[in-house]
């Protein structure tokens, strides 16, 4: 306005301020309803605000806490990517990132994701802890299916056993572990072990379908056909 007081520049010049005073002011009811845990709110006026401040990390950082608290994770990722893009050295989104993974049961990504906060500060805590706890069971997880490549179905279930000691709190791999120690039975012409594990991941995911399929190969070796 002061370097070129035109008709046309002052006009957009105005038009401009009238936004940013408008966005200013949607900022503050965000931060207001995330205050008061009103995420959804939260959520649809952050949309507003980054429709036109699209390269705000912090904004993108906010939405992410929104969206994990409104059990949307694959969305809290996508901003938080963005955010870990946008700003330098962004340790705090590249945590939060290889978490959610973790979460979710995508031990290979979290893996993948929280090797990129080690690059960018290795004594980072939380991120060398997370690390070494993905790592291991990264680690145990593709011993278990080396061995039911090799056909070694004891030592397979033996190792899944570990996975689900190594990682009791999140639900997702005991789940996993007991569809592949169920697989590993059937494979082994345990018939009656196999049904009662594939039972009881079926009761969690009715529609897991290699539970399913390894049940009814457990089904054939008791000449159960029916079932």
């Amino acid at each position: 306005l002061k370097s070129n007081p035109s008709n046309n520049e002052e006009k957009e010049a105005q038009t401009q301020l009238t936004k940013s005073d408008e966005l200013q002011r949607l900022h503050s009811q965000a931060l207001s309803a995330y205050q008061q845990e009103d995420y959804e709110a939260a959520i649809s006026l952050l949309d507003e605000i980054l429709a036109v401040c699209v390269w705000d990390a912090e904004l993108r950082e906010l939405r992410a806490e929104c969206y994990i608290k409104e059990g949307e994770p694959s969305k809290a990722i996508s901003d938080l990517k963005a955010a870990a893009k946008l700003k330098n050295d962004n340790t705090e989104a590249f945590y939060k990132i290889s978490r959610i993974y973790y979460q979710l049961g995508d031990h290979e990504l979290s893996l993948s994701e929280v090797r990129e906060c080690l690059k960018l500060d290795q004594d980072h805590k939380q991120c060398f802890s997370l690390y070494k706890q993905v790592k291991k069971l990264n680690k145990q997880i593709e011993s278990a299916e080396e061995f039911i490549r090799e056909g070694r179905y004891e030592d397979a279930i033996s190792k899944y056993e570990t996975v689900m000691k190594t990682e009791p709190e999140v639900p997702v791999y005991s789940t996993r572990a007991k569809e592949r120690i169920c697989h590993c039975l059937s494979k082994n012409q345990q018939a009656t072990e196999a049904i009662k594990l594939c039972t009881e991941v079926l009761q969690l995911e009715p529609t897991n379908v290699n539970a399913l399929k390894d049940r009814a190969e457990a089904y054939l070796l008791e000449d159960m056909y029916e079932e």
